[in-house]
């Protein structure tokens, strides 16, 4: 079993997995599972055995990393800005951001290893984040002048949820930005696409080793 503490959790992750650059952000390095690293091949039983979550804080998937290579390309849209990363996982869009020039990032994810993982992660490039296990969800978001979310529309209820509540934040006045790679629950309405990227993956993760992945901008 994995020590039930922040800095058991960071041994965890130091131990099994591998501080490499996601392929579409060169210039940032992450500790991700790949096929060399312990924690690849486990199954879903055998996490559970070890009292870990589902890994998704171990991978840089497709719509995080469009999102952050086009903060990276775009610093100007980050420059001096409050900045919130919802369903952060390893961190990728928020490490991005703060390179980037963000005056703060507040990254959240309900996963508690998410802390952990996002803590070496800043570290690793030079940066501080922030983060928060809360449930963001459970009320209108925070004030804030820019709203990042990459793949976020794997299940149908969690899209829709989450898409209402970046509604609500764009209504206060915060913009938003979404990396995704076209899941079957993402919604097209109401946004404009700013970028598209072809992003190399992996066929564990992925239906094809590129992903033709966008970024959008709700109205």
């Amino acid at each position: 079993m994995i020590e039930a503490s922040l800095a058991g959790r960071r041994a965890f992750i130091l131990e099994n997995t591998r501080l490499q650059a996601p392929p579409h952000t060169p210039e940032l390095r992450l500790h991700l599972a790949d096929e060399i690293t312990p924690i690849w091949t486990l199954t879903e039983e055998a996490l559970a055995e070890i009292g870990l979550p589902p890994p998704f804080w171990a991978f840089a998937w497709a719509g995080g990393q469009a999102l952050a290579r086009y903060i990276l390309d775009h610093p100007e849209i980050v420059a001096g800005k409050r900045v919130i990363d919802f369903a952060s996982g390893s961190g990728l869009v928020a490490i991005a951001a703060m390179k980037a020039g963000a005056a703060s990032v507040l990254a959240a994810d309900i996963d508690v290893f998410c802390e952990a993982a996002i803590g070496l992660n800043a570290a690793a490039n030079g940066v501080e984040v922030a983060f928060t296990e809360v449930d963001l969800l459970d009320a209108p978001p925070p004030t804030t002048d820019l709203l990042l979310a990459g793949d976020i529309c794997y299940e149908r209820p969690m899209a829709e949820a989450v898409m209402a509540w970046l509604a609500l934040g764009r209504a206060a006045g915060a913009e938003v930005l979404i990396g995704d790679p076209g899941r079957t629950y993402f919604p097209k309405d109401g946004l404009d696409k700013l970028a598209e990227y072809q992003v190399p993956t992996t066929r564990e993760l992925e239906d094809m080793a590129v992903k033709r992945t966008s970024v959008w901008t709700l109205r």
